[in-house]
């Protein structure tokens, strides 16, 4: 495999390192309000390297759980601190635009469920969170509770994959890496058109 691409010298470079939590932590919380960051990428990468040892299983959802969970809540402060016509000003694309307003939508249909699967959706949950914020229908008691079990289960699922696709090859653990990966991507594309169906449907009624 390609020198830039040796996933060994990766394991050996973090290996026990403190500061591969807090890593996750950061990039997970970052990634809740600026959807630029690939926190799934990280999250699935220190599954894996639990897989070998170098880190500790429990440590990384712990890390990436508590990364999205203040995350969130940021992106849920800062919708309630500056209102919907700020937030939409910052986002001003009508791809954007899109995406918040059905945010809201589901989040007057469907309340709490919307927050536990939009934390699967890059872009959507950023969107779900913001919109929760400032429609006042949503409290923020209410809120957190749902989004620490968001939060849960989405690290959780996310440092599985990495942990069992590194375990199946222990020899090469990248190549565990590049099946996690493509696992969680083949859900993301999953999720992302069961969104896009519900969009439709409701759009149509």
């Amino acid at each position: 495999m390609p020198q830039w691409l040796d996933f060994n010298q990766l394991a050996d470079w973090v290996s026990g390192a403190w500061w591969a939590y807090p890593l996750i932590f950061l990039v997970a919380a970052v990634d809740a309000f600026f959807p630029l960051v690939p926190s799934e990428t990280v999250l699935i990468t220190g599954g894996v390297l639990a897989s070998t040892g170098d880190l500790q299983l429990g440590l990384v959802i712990l890390a990436g759980a508590a990364g999205a969970v203040v995350g969130d809540n940021i992106s849920y402060g800062i919708g309630t601190l500056v209102g919907e016509r700020t937030i939409k000003r910052w986002f001003r694309s009508e791809k954007w635009h899109s995406r918040l307003e059905w945010a809201e939508k589901q989040l007057l249909a469907r309340g709490a469920y919307i927050i536990l699967v939009a934390r699967f959706i890059p872009g959507g949950r950023t969107a779900v969170t913001f919109s929760a914020g400032y429609i006042h229908a949503f409290p923020w008691r209410r809120f957190i509770v749902y989004d620490v079990v968001a939060g849960f289960v989405w690290a959780t699922y996310g440092a599985l994959l990495g942990y069992f696709g590194g375990k199946s090859f222990e020899s090469q653990p990248w190549k565990g890496f590049l099946v996690a990966f493509a696992v969680a991507l083949a859900a993301g594309f999953l999720v992302e058109a069961v969104r896009h169906f519900l969009r439709r449907r409701s759009a149509a009624e």
